[in-house]
């Protein structure tokens, strides 16, 4: 990169959302750079050797729904440029203390035949929006502020801004189906009994139906590579190891997208951004962080019900009342002694992630943003509750806590993988109100982070959507 070089645009950040918005830039005749400060890019898409070599692990995500229901993605020939999506048998799998598991198969009808007494609820609740999905995806996907099927967004809006706890025990009298669909609705960090909650467990239960829950073939680097290999195929430019401390140092360009929290964009720009619009970033809320496990195992988890071997992830929680308590608690400051914890097995249905007869395993839990506090006693406790003898085929694993994610990511604000509380507060306001969220009022300056519509999740809808704008502004 020249110091006199001049670009269209230059990206802050190669995070999928940066790339995302430096291949839009790209492909509509731009010329554009992407500036990253680590080593490598991808940002919450990369993956690496954490535990023994030949061990590939996911530092960020790993199972991606969104990801392939992507209105964006699927506009990219990725496919061509190395990316696989891999399908496990059935997309999640939910244990119980008694030897029972609740499966969410790719089929409405098979999941609710397995769901007992609430077979016929899970039926009529779950099939429309199932068919719906392709609406229900572009609408979760867009902008919040331009909807573009609001007839199928009003078909769910009213009982996706209720709370999971409310929709769950309203719809189902079993165990099995109110603790599948809190699993689901877990997903948004958000407290059980908080209105919005209940429209991830509707989302991610019709994206598992609609689309499965897949993983990318060697690793979520893998997504990551195939943006950066087709936007240098579009004569698009990225350097790592550049650190953008101040708006200064970005080589000249007529608009500068960032792929940056809040905070960051305030320290990097802030003198460029009027008094108000800042004040509000600077009260932009953070939520509650992770703490990651990976695991190198000897063989595969020995789950005490072997149906969960046919899933590529699994929720590890027990009930309903189990996850609303330990999702509550953490909004309190607490650690729950019985976590909710989000595992996913790559390595059953991905050979390339471990040596032949090994396997890896990926595991986070909830945690209090900032929280300093050692989770992986009870994240291994939890997983051997429901597999007894999984201690025993651990071979290596690495822990990582909010401090160790922040450090690997600047993003990942105390551990806050999503960008960002993503209550209706900050789900209709985010992250200020605006009729546009992605453009600064300091001229030719956006934002595309996961702080942005439509969230967190590898989807590139954030950084898609705001170089939409800045194309608007280069003309």
């Amino acid at each position: 990169m020249s110091e006199t070089s001049t670009y269209d645009a230059v990206v802050v950040g190669a995070g999928p959302n940066g790339l995302a918005a430096a291949v839009e830039l790209a492909r509509r005749g731009r010329s554009v750079c992407v500036l990253e400060a680590n080593d490598t890019i991808g940002g919450g898409a990369r993956s690496a050797e954490t535990t023994l070599p030949g061990f590939v692990h996911d530092l960020g995500s790993a199972i991606h729904p969104l990801g392939l229901a992507s209105p964006f993605f699927k506009s990219l020939p990725l496919e061509e440029h190395g990316l696989e999506w891999i399908h496990s048998d059935a997309p999640l799998a939910h244990p119980f203390d008694d030897g029972d598991v609740a499966i969410l198969e790719r089929s409405v009808d098979e999941t609710a035949s397995k769901l007992g007494p609430d077979e016929s609820s899970y039926r009529s609740l779950m099939r429309p929006l199932a068919a719906d999905a392709t609406r229900i995806a572009a609408n979760f996907l867009g902008s919040p502020s331009a909807p573009r099927h609001p007839l199928s967004l009003g078909a769910t809006g009213l009982r996706s801004v209720r709370s999971a706890r409310a929709v769950a025990e309203a719809n189902f009298e079993a165990e099995k189906a109110r603790a599948l669909f809190a699993g689901n609705a877990a997903h948004s960090f958000l407290p059980l009994e908080k209105p919005l909650s209940a429209m991830f467990g509707f989302v991610l239960g019709v994206l598992g139906h609609a689309y499965g829950w897949p993983l990318p073939r060697g690793g979520s680097q893998s997504i990551s590579n195939a943006l950066a290999s087709y936007l240098e195929s579009l004569g698009g430019e990225i350097y790592t190891g550049v650190r953008v401390d101040r708006v200064e140092e970005v080589p000249p360009a007529r608009a500068v997208v960032f792929d940056v929290t809040p905070r960051q964009l305030v320290d990097i720009a802030g003198h460029h951004l009027p008094n108000r619009y800042r004040s509000s970033l600077e009260k932009y809320r953070y939520g509650s962080g992770v703490f990651k496990m990976d695991f190198a195992l000897d063989g595969p988890i020995p789950w005490r019900n072997e149906a969960c071997l046919r899933a590529g992830t699994v929720h590890l929680g027990g009930t309903l009342d189990e996850i609303a308590r330990g999702e509550a608690g953490i909004w309190r400051g607490e650690h729950a002694e019985r976590p909710f914890v989000l595992l996913a097995q790559q390595s059953l249905f991905d050979e390339t992630r471990a040596p032949e007869g090994k396997h890896t395993v990926w595991a986070y839990c909830h945690v209090p943003n900032g929280s300093a506090v050692d989770m992986s006693e009870r994240i291994e406790s939890q997983i051997e509750r429901f597999a007894p003898g999984f201690r025993d085929r651990i071979l290596a694993k690495a822990t990582m806590d909010t401090s160790k994610l922040e450090s690997s990511n600047a993003n990942l604000v105390g551990g806050d993988i999503n960008g960002g509380v993503m209550d209706i507060r900050q789900f209709v306001a985010r992250p200020v109100a605006s009729i546009n969220p992605y453009a600064t009022p300091a001229k030719g300056l956006y934002l595309c982070s996961s702080s942005t519509p439509p969230g967190g999740a590898v989807h590139g809808m954030n950084g898609f959507m705001a170089a939409r704008s800045a194309l608007r502004y280069l003309g």
